[in-house]
């Protein structure tokens, strides 16, 4: 009776994590379909402790330490999301999807470690009397899913680390001559240690699977070292699908069902989502993963031609511009992130419309540090959703535009992704702010964006610099418009 009234909760939290990521699908419902799948899963979890039975009809026991480890984990976790800025959003995600990582692995370090103490082996056997005859009776399959299980927790697990590192700038790009060929090689390796562990089961199998678990985490460190920081938004999603396939492993193991399926439609998820990305950047995930783009080198290879000389604006004279507009997009980027101006943002577009402007937003699929970092930032400020326009919509409308104002957003409207082969955006789809009569470019300074570039659209005639924090300059723009 327990274990069907278990597989009823597990398929109830099956069901809310897809009911959930459908609602997650759209803003206005997002928030509820977070705590919908929330709530599934400490179904799951509190059925799981208390419900559940091994073969022997031995319940989990240990309650001092997974409810220990619960309060733990839920106060550290809601004390850093309330207390997270939404500039360090993207490294807080990149953060968390780690751990996931991290917990998948040791899933498979502990069900390894199982199987070696069935077998009754010492720790590293003696390489003498390899072959099945002393491997412990388990299956292939079962081996198969605990070795996948560490090497993607653990790639997942040291490429977040240095994901969150390289967005919070305490990591810095490292690259050498020739990384990409050590790290073909090093994933070599990986799949012949695995194919040898899994295949023959040796007599020192700890030695390998360890072996095998360091160069994972190696691994994991070098895979995302080289890639650029403009990348870095498709780097986390991919990561966040590897993960998900680390805790469907996790989810074969123990014959769970409700991991299992989170597990899989964290990784469809995360996977579908990185070649949209991949696809609104015009590159191939293999281009992301080899080419470095906003990295070093690459971002020194183009964009460096010779520019004119740009202009400013004064705060009076883009507030007489934009109130006697007819039609303002706003395009918002991590400047606008960096300077927590989304509220002011808001205040400016309510200010405006007041006086019969129409005011849209333009949202670029990369736009910031992760995926949907700018839809997040403004849903913050409470903009209606059906203001945001995506990258195609808005694209339509920049020709009818009166003023475009670009809020520390830098290579995702810099028109050299359409006009300059050598540039390392080239071919990149972005927002033609360009088309509209008026553009003017929020910034702190001159300096070139996370891809490491000029920006074209800064020099043309068409577009003037309003230099400053986004915030600062909002709130006085918003007190110019008021004296008109």
């Amino acid at each position: 009776m327990q274990l069907n009234i278990l597989t009823l909760i597990y398929l109830i939290g099956s069901v809310t994590f897809i009911i959930g990521l459908k609602m997650l699908s759209n803003p206005a419902t997002a928030r509820r379909g977070n705590l919908v799948a929330a709530a599934g899963m400490g179904l799951a979890i509190i059925g799981t402790i208390f419900l559940y039975e091994d073969e022997a009809g031995q319940k989990l026991g240990n309650y001092g330490w997974i409810f220990g480890g619960l309060i733990v984990g839920g106060i550290i976790g809601t004390l850093a999301a309330k207390k997270v800025k939404m500039t360090a959003m993207p490294e807080m995600v990149s953060l968390f999807n780690g751990m996931g990582g991290a917990c998948a692995a040791l899933i498979s370090i502990v069900e390894f470690d199982h199987w070696v103490h069935t077998a009754g082996w010492t720790l590293y056997p003696p390489l003498s009397g390899l072959g099945f005859d002393d491997a412990p009776d388990f299956g292939t399959g079962h081996l198969l899913i605990i070795v996948l299980g560490l090497i993607i927790g653990s790639v997942s697990f040291a490429g977040s680390v240095i994901a969150w590192g390289k967005l919070n700038g305490k990591v810095k790009d490292f690259a050498f001559k020739g990384q990409h060929i050590f790290n073909i090689l090093l994933l070599l390796v990986i799949v012949a240690l695995a194919t040898y562990l899994v295949g023959w089961m040796p007599a020192n199998s700890q030695l390998v699977f360890y072996i095998l678990f360091a160069l994972s985490l190696l691994y994991g460190v070098f895979f995302v070292f080289p890639i650029g920081g403009a990348d870095m938004p498709v780097v986390i999603s991919l990561l966040n699908s590897f993960t998900g396939v680390a805790a469907a492993c996790g989810g074969f193991l123990y014959d769970n069902k409700v991991m299992l399926t989170g597990g899989i439609l964290v990784g469809a998820a995360g996977t579908l989502l990185t070649i949209l990305m991949c696809k609104a950047m015009n590159r191939s995930l293999a281009n992301v993963l080899i080419g470095s783009f906003g990295g070093g080198a690459a971002a020194k290879g183009g964009g460096t031609k010779e520019q004119g000389s740009y202009k400013e604006i004064t705060l009076s004279d883009a507030a007489v511009v934009m109130s006697y507009a007819n039609k303002v997009f706003i395009v918002p980027g991590y400047g606008l992130a960096v300077a927590q101006a989304q509220h002011a943002c808001h205040e400016l577009e309510k200010l405006l419309e007041s006086k019969g402007v129409d005011v849209k937003y333009a949202i670029h699929p990369v736009a910031g540090r992760m995926p949907g970092h700018m839809n997040v930032l403004l849903a913050e400020a409470d903009v209606p959703y059906d203001k945001l326009l995506e990258m195609e919509q808005a694209n339509d409308e920049f020709a009818t535009t009166d003023v475009v104002l670009v809020l520390g957003a830098n290579d995702v409207v810099n028109p050299a992704a359409k006009t300059d082969p050598s540039s390392p955006i080239y071919g990149m789809p972005i927002l033609d702010v360009e088309l509209a009569k008026t553009c003017i470019v929020n910034k702190r300074s001159m300096k070139p964006g996370y891809a490491g570039i000029e920006n074209d659209l800064f020099f043309q005639p068409k577009t003037s610099m309003l230099f400053g924090d986004a915030k600062k300059v909002l709130q006085d723009l918003i007190s110019e418009i008021k004296n008109l």
